[in-house]
Formats: structure tokens, sequence, C-alpha cells
């Protein structure tokens, strides 16, 4: 599954500390779903997009074979 939210937390002037705090998870959360070795939960996705102000399509992409 592919994701947009390193982009989104550049357009947003967010680090990963910054959205970790926000969505109430650790900044290794953010970075392991940034990475792709994570794929969050339905309320974390959720709670992310609505941070952004987008739906949860725009900010994860199935992946071919996902």
């Amino acid at each position: 599954m592919k994701n947009k939210l390193k982009i989104q937390r550049a357009i947003h002037d967010l680090t990963q500390d910054d959205l970790a705090k926000r969505i109430g998870v650790s900044r290794q959360t953010i970075n392991t779903i940034e990475s792709g070795k994570y794929i969050p939960s339905t309320a974390l996705a959720l709670k992310m997009a609505k941070t952004f102000g987008i739906t949860v399509e725009e900010l994860f992409q199935l992946e071919e074979g996902d």
C-alpha cells in the first residue's frame, strides 16, 4: 500500500512528531507508516486524513498485489 503521508506533512508543515501528537500515536508509528512497513487501522487512517482535510483514498492507495 502506497501513501502520501510525507507529502501531506510537508504541505501542512508538520514533523512526524507533530502529526503523532495530534493523532495520539508515537513518532515511530508515523515513520513506519510512511516507509510502508505498517498499514494503519481504519480509525488511524481516518484520523490522519481528517487532520489533512482529505479523504483516506487520497492519502492511501492500493498497489497491485495488495
